[in-house]
């Protein structure tokens, strides 16, 4: 099998990218800590939040900017864990690390509340989300988006955006706008699985590679010299076999399983702390309940 090495450190480590994040983690730290003092009812940045934040940036980067990203172009299961990555953890790490007052500033922006409102309803946000990631999946839509540079990168934007709306219903920080609790975050959850089951089922059971990204040599070699550049051209490459020894099949079945297994653990993760949530609140119930029977007992 051929290394990684061949495609050079830009294609690798994405040195442009890199440098965008940065300036974003240095923005968010000023704003949350030099400049926090300019806007209302600001607090102080936590050492949790400041931890989540760097967190969510790293694994960003891992994503779209590491070798990870290129070894997504050249076999399925890559994409499949760097896509359930992008969508199902980033998503919930970034909201939580951004404190209260910064996010009700954001969301005060003119124009910003009214969509930010329709768009995070818990079934909009629902149905919006997995019929964009469903479709990001069917195949004939996945060869053309892989194949455009400025429409892979716009569909990924929109689709982390409509993954931190599906999100919101079931972490959202700020009071005002909670609308799901107790069992309602359960059955969202459970609803959430189910809507993602047929994509990943259409990719684990079938008997063909559905993806000419990953086996078809003339659109593979469109998609890396979009990913490469033009120097990929030059390095005459037939496909992506030469640098793994799964089939095209293997492959994305394997692909299609992770996506189902990693999606199900952090689902699995946020439903026991609904759960814990769930039962601290009934249990501080009772004991607002108890308490005022016992320095009441004419309530009885």
């Amino acid at each position: 099998m051929l290394s990684l090495d061949i495609f050079g450190f830009n294609a690798l480590w994405s040195p442009y990218f890199l440098i965008i994040l940065l300036v974003f983690t240095l923005a968010f730290f000023l704003i949350t800590t030099k400049f926090r003092t300019k806007f209302q009812n600001s607090e102080p940045l936590t050492t949790k939040q400041a931890s989540l934040f760097l967190t969510a940036m790293v694994l960003l980067y891992a994503i779209k900017g590491s070798p990870l990203d290129l070894m997504g172009h050249l076999m399925f299961y890559i994409h499949g864990i760097t896509m359930v990555l992008l969508v199902f953890l980033v998503p919930p790490l970034f909201i939580l690390s951004i404190p209260n007052w910064l996010w009700r500033t954001i969301l005060n922006l003119k124009g910003i509340k009214p969509l930010f409102i329709l768009f995070s309803k818990p079934i909009v946000a629902l149905l919006l989300f997995n019929a964009f990631f469903s479709f990001y999946h069917i195949p004939i839509v996945f060869d053309h988006v892989m194949q455009n540079r400025y429409l892979h990168a716009g569909y990924s934007i929109i689709l982390f955006v409509f993954a931190i709306g599906m999100w919101w219903s079931l972490i959202c920080p700020l009071p005002e706008f909670k609308n799901l609790t107790g069992i309602k975050k359960v059955a969202y959850i459970f609803v959430n699985s189910i809507l993602i089951t047929p994509a990943c089922a259409l990719i684990i059971f079938s008997d063909n590679s559905l993806y000419a990204t990953y086996h078809d040599p003339k659109v593979w070699s469109q998609v890396m010299s979009l990913c490469v550049g033009p120097m990929f051209d030059n390095l005459n490459l037939t496909g992506p076999e030469l640098f793994s020894s799964m089939s095209a099949v293997e492959d994305q079945r394997l692909g299609g399983v992770v996506m189902k297994i990693i999606q199900e653990v952090i689902f699995a993760v946020v439903l026991g702390q609904v759960f814990f949530e769930w039962y601290r609140n009934d249990q501080e119930e009772s004991e607002r309940e108890m308490k005022k029977h016992v320095l009441n007992p004419t309530l009885e």
